[in-house]
Order: C-alpha cells, then sequence, then structure tokens
C-alpha cells in the first residue's frame, strides 16, 4: 500500500520522516502536549527518532498510519495523527493526535480528524474508528463529541503516566452516525 497524502483546506497529511525529527521532538518533550497522552515528554532526540521508525514499521504491517500535519501557509510541522490499532479486516482503528501549543485552539485537530474519518471510512471502508482520552482531557473530548463521537464508557485505570494510574474514556463513530465531516 502506498503512504496516502491528504489534503485540507490548511493541512498537508504527510508520512513523517526523520526530517521531521527536530520539529517532532519540540512537540513531544513539551509537558503541556504529553500531560494527556499516555506516555511521559521526550528527554532526548533520538527517542523522536526511534518513535518516527515505529511509525514506518506499523504502516508497513498495515497495523498503523501515523501523518504528519503540515501548515501549507508556513510549511511548519505543527503536529501527528494517526490511526493506532488498525484492522482492515476487522474494519475498526483507534485514532490520536496531538498538535503544537503554538497551534492549539485553530481548529488543526478538527480538520485533521475531520480529513482522516474521510480516509477511514471511506477509503479504508473501516466501520468504526475510536479514541481514548483522559477523562481530565476537556479539549479532546469536546472536540470529539462535536465531530460526532459518542462516549462510551470509562476504562478504569487504562492509562499509565506520571507515575500512576489514570482512568480513560472510550469514544467511537460508526460509519452510519458520520456527517462526512459537515459541521
Amino acid at each position: 500500500m502506498e503512504f496516502p497524502e491528504l489534503h485540507t483546506e490548511r493541512l498537508c497529511l504527510t508520512r513523517i520522516k526523520s526530517q521531521h525529527a527536530d520539529a517532532f521532538y519540540d512537540i513531544m518533550s513539551r509537558d503541556e502536549v504529553t500531560y494527556y497522552y499516555g506516555m511521559e515528554s521526550l528527554t532526548d532526540r533520538s527517542q523522536a527518532e526511534e518513535i518516527i521508525r515505529s511509525f514506518q514499521e506499523g504502516f508497513e504491517n498495515q497495523q498503523a498510519i501515523r501523518w504528519g500535519l503540515i501548515e501549507k501557509e508556513s510549511k511548519a510541522f505543527i503536529g501527528t495523527i494517526g490511526l493506532n490499532r488498525l484492522q482492515l479486516l476487522g474494519k475498526k482503528a483507534e485514532i490520536g493526535y496531538e498538535v503544537h501549543p503554538d497551534y492549539w485552539r485553530r481548529g488543526y485537530a478538527r480538520e485533521a480528524v475531520n480529513e482522516v474519518l474521510h480516509y477511514s471510512m471511506g477509503k479504508l471502508d473501516l466501520y468504526r474508528v475510536g479514541a481514548v482520552t483522559f477523562v481530565e482531557n476537556d479539549s479532546s473530548r469536546t472536540l470529539l463529541k462535536s465531530i460526532g463521537f459518542k462516549e462510551e464508557g470509562i476504562l478504569r485505570g487504562y492509562l499509565y503516566q506520571r507515575k500512576q494510574s489514570h482512568d480513560a474514556v472510550v469514544f467511537s463513530i460508526i460509519q452510519p452516525e458520520w456527517n462526512g465531516g459537515a459541521t
């Protein structure tokens, strides 16, 4: 399968390569980004390089697709979005994303999620896309609900971060519910 490059009005969703390691490290080393991420902040650029390699492996094994978010106007790498736990035969995946704080509250995550859903429900013919987030992550919960994701319930002690277990909220959207990105 050839890597699917996607485009929105303001973003190019592209394959993440080693050339993006510095920008990816800059994002993922920020505690404000990883606070509700389910992993600790990166402390070394080599960790970013290893994660980027794992993105490639996940794609090659058809178990994940992770796109870099490139702002078209500035050409800046502003975050990533991806399908994790991808099961093409089972017609499902989980979506995850992060955006550099300088680009928060500008609608980039919504734009990217809608485009990935369009690709997932259309080209990949997935029936279900799930999402898991910290109970306290109001921004992500609000975004998911506004796009049409339904809250399914709580996974107790599901995420381990900052030396403690945290409850998580499970969301999903299924093909019959998705409105094609209209808001």
